[in-house]
């Protein structure tokens, strides 16, 4: 496998191998639906539960906390099992949380429900790219383009429907009814290991075997360090502006809550054109770091816009901010060109996300405790830029065409 040329195996992207491609994009589909279908109907949840404004805010840092943990030790479950058992284990932890979230009778039950389910997504997040290195080798920036974008619109779709479905049948349905998506991924995955058909099957040996020595081998890394801090720059950023956006574009510009709104699903948005091309460029591209000092590039002008001049052309700044987080694609199609084997990539997925989601946790955070202690938003926008251009720094590392493995 080290030595082979996935090109030289180019096949069609659906010949033996379609029910792979439809468990991987159904896996894709249920990454962030449970996070972003909670946080429209929080004034319904509340007429039910006595919450207060930290137990909400705890329960909107736990989609990181807990991708952050379960993105560390993910590679330990592969040792034991393969790739495909573990996807399908992290698949019924997310529907067992799902279920859990529908029926919760308190506040408590709500975010032990929402952990379990955030638990399986931060599996499911490490476990993708290795996916896609074991099944379509010969099409990684194009299967990493699709899943990418289907994430996209998993995270745009929640909100819009949240609130009409809790209207009409209860907030209990409106969390709860993703579990029907999450039950739809798991079918692939229990044929492909019921029938016993991977696509590269003489490869599958090398995963558990290699794995303990990469795994260690990933905390010495530089490339490893490089590509962690190139994905906490994108979920730091964009997680502090899923919490703050609104908010901030009413302080700076004057925007009603209904447009801080709408320019946050803007921002959301500009991830799936993102997702969409940057993995397919990458793919073919000699020399990726011009990608990486592009996504520098929109979120310095995007800031810059918000502090020097907010309210002429917001849409601009918002979108321009909002293809900054290219970055997050950028790093999920480099953990397996930067690999030669399914246990190196195993080792870097769960490592840069892992550290990723870490620091991506104290986004929402720091710019909240700035905006406190200034009453203003201009220095929290300022260090959210300072840590863009430290994705620059990182990104001189990660674009060099080296391999973890040697």
């Amino acid at each position: 496998m080290t030595g082979a040329n996935p090109a030289a195996d180019r096949r069609p992207l659906w010949h033996g191998r379609a029910i792979a491609l439809l468990g991987i994009l159904l896996v894709a589909a249920n990454l962030r639906t449970a996070v972003a279908a909670l946080s429209p109907i929080f004034a319904e949840i509340r007429t039910d539960f006595d919450v207060s404004s930290i137990g909400v805010g705890l329960l909107g840092m736990l989609p990181p906390v807990c991708f952050a943990v379960f993105g560390l030790i993910a590679p330990s479950f592969t040792r034991r099992l393969s790739l495909e058992a573990v996807v399908l284990l992290a698949l019924g932890v997310m529907l067992a949380g799902h279920l859990i979230r529908a029926a919760a009778p308190s506040f408590a039950v709500l975010a032990i429900g929402s952990a379990v389910t955030f638990a399986g997504m931060g599996v499911g997040n490490v476990l993708l790219p290795p996916l896609v290195k074991r099944y379509f080798p010969d099409r990684i920036g194009l299967v990493t383009s699709l899943y990418a974008t289907v994430m996209s619109v998993s995270t745009l779709l929640p909100p819009l429907v949240a609130v009409p479905v809790a209207d009409a049948a209860g907030w209990h349905v409106s969390v709860g009814m993703w579990a029907v998506v999450c039950a739809l991924a798991i079918l692939p995955w229990l044929r492909i290991l019921i029938t016993h058909r991977p696509a590269h099957p003489d490869r599958d040996v090398e995963v558990e075997k290699a794995q303990p020595a990469m795994a260690g081998r990933v905390w010495h890394s530089p490339l490893a360090w490089a590509m962690a801090v190139l994905f906490a720059v994108s979920s730091l950023n964009a997680y502090a502006m899923f919490a703050w956006l609104p908010e901030i574009l009413h302080d700076v510009a004057g925007l009603p809550p209904l447009e801080g709104g709408a320019l946050l699903s803007v921002y959301a948005g500009m991830g799936i054109p993102a997702g969409l091309l940057v993995p397919l460029l990458a793919a073919r591209m000699r020399n990726v770091a011009w990608l990486i000092y592009a996504g520098v590039a929109f979120f310095v002008l995007g800031y810059l816009g918000l502090i020097l001049a907010p309210g002429v052309a917001t849409w601009l700044w918002v979108s321009l901010a909002g293809l900054g987080p290219l970055l997050f694609p950028l790093c999920l199609v480099l953990i397996n060109m930067r690999t030669r084997t399914h246990a190196g990539s195993v080792a870097l997925s769960g490592f840069t996300q892992g550290l990723g989601y870490t620091l991506g946790a104290l986004g929402p955070l720091a710019v909240g405790v700035l905006h406190q202690l200034t009453a203003s938003w201009t220095l929290a926008l300022v260090v959210l830029t300072a840590t863009a251009l430290a994705a620059a720094a990182a990104g001189a590392v990660a674009a060099r065409p080296r391999y973890l493995e040697d």
